[in-house]
C-alpha cells in the first residue's frame, strides 16, 4: 500500500506543473474562444513554449519577450517571433507597389529582396520587366490569415 501511495504522489508531483500550464492555457482563451489579438506570453506558458519551439537554451525572460499567443477555438496558440518569422497576419496581397517601384530600377531581376517585399508576404516575387510578379507561394495561412506553420497549440 505505501508503495502505491508513493507512486501516486510521484505521478501527481511530476504531472502537476504541466497540468497547471495546460489549465492556464485553457483559461487564457475561455472568454475569447477565437480572437486574433496577439498577446504577450504569460510566464506560466514559458515551459511549453520552450518545448514546442526548441528554446531550452534561452532564458525565461527572452522566451517571454519573443513569444506571443492568440486564441483559436478556445485554445491558446503560440508563436515565436524571429527575423523571418512574422507572428502577425500574413500579407496575402498579390499586388506589391514597393516591389514594382524596385523593379523599375531592377527590371527582369530574378528575385525581389525581403527588405522590399516585407517578411510577412506569403509569396516569392520577381521582376517581369519593370513590374513585380508572383512566382511562387512560400507559406500557407490558417483560417484566420496567419502563417500556419509558425503557430503551435499550447499543451
Amino acid at each position: 500500500m505505501p508503495v502505491l501511495l508513493i507512486a501516486a504522489l510521484l505521478v501527481l508531483v511530476m504531472a502537476g506543473p504541466r497540468a497547471e500550464a495546460a489549465d492556464t492555457a485553457r483559461d487564457l482563451c475561455r472568454n475569447a474562444p477565437t480572437d486574433d489579438t496577439i498577446r504577450p506570453l504569460p510566464a506560466s506558458l514559458v515551459p511549453g513554449a520552450k518545448r514546442l519551439f526548441g528554446l531550452q537554451g534561452m532564458n525565461d525572460r527572452q522566451v517571454v519577450r519573443s513569444t506571443v499567443f492568440r486564441c483559436v477555438d478556445g485554445t491558446a496558440m503560440l508563436c515565436t517571433v524571429g527575423a523571418n518569422l512574422p507572428c502577425g497576419k500574413a500579407n496575402v496581397s498579390r499586388s506589391l507597389p514597393a516591389g514594382t517601384a524596385w523593379c523599375q530600377q531592377h527590371p527582369d531581376s530574378g528575385a525581389i529582396p525581403m527588405s522590399v517585399t516585407g517578411h510577412d508576404t506569403i509569396y516569392r516575387w520577381r521582376c517581369a520587366g519593370p513590374a513585380a510578379e508572383v512566382v511562387g507561394v512560400t507559406a500557407t495561412v490558417d483560417a484566420r490569415g496567419f502563417v500556419a506553420r509558425l503557430w503551435k497549440r499550447a499543451d
